[in-house]
């Protein structure tokens, strides 16, 4: 199998993965929306978009309010 199959199974088995979630991470966030690290901080920071942060630190959304 080369190189570029590989890559196309990797991203569909991550899209895949991603739209069976219910909650995301900061880094699933931005890439699920398309939008870069700063401004999904600026959202969060500005309290425009809803998220939680349980202990304090790492920031998780909610799939079905983005």
């Amino acid at each position: 199998m080369d190189y570029l199959k590989i890559e196309e199974r990797l991203d569909r088995i991550e899209r895949l993965l991603t739209n069976s979630k219910d909650v995301l991470t900061f880094e699933e966030a931005c890439e699920y929306m398309g939008i870069s690290r700063s401004f999904l901080y600026k959202l969060t920071s500005r309290r425009q978009i809803p998220h939680s942060k349980p202990n304090g630190k790492m920031i998780f959304f909610e799939k079905e309010v983005v």
